[in-house]
């Protein structure tokens, strides 16, 4: 071209050689260089079952077939793994992997037509395999995005009234709406451990073991039947282990993933004392009644069974400083009263300790 040539009538002979030249010495470091690539990663792959969503390992485990959606997802997670441990993969490390998942869940993802086995079993799963590799391949090249539109309102806006209180009502929670069963579960055995619970709480001599056992595996039901608004009185009829100490905090462990009772008294035992000394030391010289609510309760110290009297003090401190009822905290009843005696239409909507 013409640059070049008037580049060429330029430069000195020894320029351009200097120009043109590559040592052998820059050429064997550039392929020494090049990644050496595993071609025998595949036989050490493992599949990343563990990264599966529960709505895909539900159908897998139970023999049935996921849905085209849930086999996409399946696909993209797998191929994710394979192209880091190796960014070249080839049709016959896909075929290993698809021989490899078939062979543990074939009722899910062998190719079967009318009961019969179509061909190798696998060669669809090869396919999309192969497909998707392509796709990820296909995504270095620069694409033209749209832009998105950019709105000034708040998102939390947009959420209606009953979505905006169904989120608040799963704050602290890490399984307010269980989707799935447990796999080893049907509709069938969690009624039979329904049914099993409601005997053992007849008997006074249960397993306290078997009971949490029986709760913690039940409580896909349990979750169901409460956020389907049953009444206190049906919920108390099918699961009475729920308004028991032990039913109650395997329960409040699973919703919330912490230990009710052990996590109340570690934290009393580390910051009950600072937060009792506080209370009654500065705030009844802020309150003066604070300070009425903290003289009646030193008169009464001693004369109540039960916890210690640092935590029944502690409590209604608490109650006085937050100005809270104690009314609308504690319902008081008679003490030779059962717990079928106590009038509910007569108790606080809001969560309440019936006191004997």
């Amino acid at each position: 071209t013409p640059e070049n040539s008037s580049l060429s009538s330029e430069a000195s002979p020894d320029q351009l050689l200097s120009l043109i030249s590559v040592s052998p010495q820059s050429s064997s470091s550039t392929s020494s260089s090049s990644p050496q690539l595993d071609t025998h990663w595949e036989d050490n792959f493992e599949i990343p079952w563990t990264k599966f969503p529960e709505e895909l390992m539900q159908p897998l485990e139970r023999g049935k077939r996921p849905g085209p959606k849930l086999r996409r997802q399946m696909v993209r997670i797998v191929v994710t793994e394979m192209m880091e441990k190796c960014p070249h993969v080839g049709k016959k490390h896909s075929t290993d992997v698809a021989k490899k998942m078939v062979s543990k869940y074939p009722k899910s993802l062998q190719d079967i037509i009318e009961g019969d086995i179509v061909g190798t079993g696998y060669h669809s799963l090869v396919k999309q395999l192969q497909n998707r590799i392509e796709n990820v391949r296909c995504t270095s090249t620069p694409k033209i995005r749209k832009r998105k539109h950019e709105s000034n309102s708040d998102d939390t806006d947009e959420i209606p009234l009953e979505e905006r209180a169904a989120m608040q009502d799963t704050y602290g929670c890490v399984k307010w709406n269980v989707q799935f069963l447990p796999r080893e579960e049907t509709q069938e055995s969690q009624q039979q451990k329904m049914e099993k619970l409601k005997e053992m709480f007849q008997q006074s001599d249960a397993n306290p073991e078997e009971v949490k056992g029986l709760m913690k595996s039940t409580f896909y039901t349990q979750r169901q039947h409460v956020n389907q608004g049953k009444s206190i009185k049906c919920l108390r009829e099918d699961w009475p282990f729920l308004f028991d100490e032990i039913g109650m905090s395997v329960h409040f462990k699973e919703l919330t993933g912490i230990n009710l009772k052990e996590t109340f008294i570690r934290n009393l035992d580390l910051k009950g004392k600072r937060l009792l000394n506080y209370l009654t030391t500065v705030c009844v010289k802020k309150n003066k009644k604070f300070l009425q609510t903290y003289a009646r309760l030193q008169r009464m110290r001693g004369q109540q069974s039960g916890c210690s009297e640092d935590v029944k003090e502690m409590v209604l401190l608490l109650l006085s400083y937050f100005d809270e009822k104690e009314e609308s905290i504690f319902f008081y009843v008679d003490e030779t009263s059962l717990a079928e005696d106590v009038q509910l239409e007569q108790v606080s909507l809001t969560p309440a300790i019936i006191v004997c």
